[in-house]
């Protein structure tokens, strides 16, 4: 099963595109969804993501003097 989607480059991105095809012997189209893969897979692989914002404590702690590292 294919989807068809249509997507505005603009003159820079797709001389890009172009060339690397061309250089690479790649269809422009794999190249593309190549990278979208890219993408949705290293979006899944972040699961220190779920502890954002579960930490409790001031704001300012790496500024306030007494808590540096130094």
């Amino acid at each position: 099963m294919s989807h068809t989607i249509t997507i505005r480059l603009d003159k820079e991105l797709a001389a890009w595109l172009e060339e690397a095809a061309a250089e690479s012997g790649v269809p422009q189209g794999k190249i593309i969804r190549d990278q979208l893969e890219k993408v949705r897979q290293s979006a899944t692989v972040r699961p220190f993501m779920r502890l954002a914002g579960s930490i409790d404590g001031p704001k300012n702690l790496s500024s306030r003097k007494g808590f540096s590292t130094k």
